[in-house]
């Protein structure tokens, strides 16, 4: 399948928050349930333990993403980390919540902050977790290069991937949309509410997810990109990485600088 860069709501700025975060928070929701976070914790572990990485800096946060779970997963395996969650458009409520749940885990950025000009003052591991594919290849390659000028260590990941079964599985997700939302931190009526009676949340939930498969950059197309940077003395590895009995496989590429 090619890549399309469709069209999807959260990216826009005029989506309405209480519609954008209570799908963000559901896609947070998944992963902490699904166990997916240990897979990618066991493929970050060496990396962390070779590299020392333990500061991290999340961008395109959403209501929380992955980011938060894997963390935990990491501190299971004997590796605590400390994110600082980042968004363009942050979701305050949600970073505030998580931080007051892990203080020592977890610290938020309530300014925006743009993926593709990360502040000086942010160092550390710079980590996107289902967000890389919001990117056209141009932002995408300022993103990576971004990381390269600043010599910071980048790590990309993304759980859905451009197959058929990835698609087809969106259209199954206005159940787990429905039987999860009134479990969703920060909590509002309006999302029983978009859920139950206007049903624009399950909606844009799979709208979004279908085009974010469409979207996803398979593994020679990263390979692409990253052999289109300046960066010399920066090296990365791309690949798939299976989720267990889950019927798709996450993307990844991890990046660091060498000879330092």
């Amino acid at each position: 399948m090619r890549r399309v860069h469709g069209f999807e709501f959260e990216d826009q700025a005029w989506c309405p928050a209480a519609l954008r975060d209570p799908a963000t928070a559901y896609l947070r929701f998944v992963v902490e349930k699904s166990g997916q976070a240990h897979y990618l914790a066991e493929k970050l572990a060496p990396f962390v333990r070779e590299t020392g990485a333990t500061e991290w800096i999340d961008l395109g946060s959403g209501g929380g993403g992955p980011v938060v779970a894997v963390a935990r997963a990491l501190s299971e395996l004997g590796l605590p980390v400390r994110v600082r969650l980042t968004d363009l458009y942050p979701h305050a409520d949600a970073f505030a919540r998580l931080a007051a749940e892990a203080p020592e885990t977890v610290r938020y950025e309530a300014e925006p902050v743009d993926a593709a000009d990360v502040p000086a003052s942010q160092r550390g591991l710079r980590t996107l977790f289902n967000v890389f594919h919001h990117f056209r290849p141009e932002l995408a390659r300022r993103v990576l290069q971004n990381a390269v000028d600043a010599r910071a260590p980048v790590a990309v990941f993304e759980l859905v991937e451009r197959s058929v079964p990835s698609v087809l599985g969106m259209f199954a997700t206005p159940l787990p949309v429905a039987l999860s939302m009134p479990f969703l931190r920060p909590f509002r009526w309006t999302q029983l509410l978009f859920t139950y009676v206007i049903p624009l949340i399950p909606l844009l939930v799979i709208w979004d997810g279908v085009v974010s498969c469409l979207r996803v950059y398979s593994p020679a197309e990263l390979e692409e990109l990253v052999a289109s940077l300046d960066a010399p003395d920066y090296e990365f590895e791309v690949g798939r990485l299976p989720l267990g009995r889950f019927p798709v496989q996450a993307t990844y590429l991890i990046g660091r600088p060498v000879g330092d």
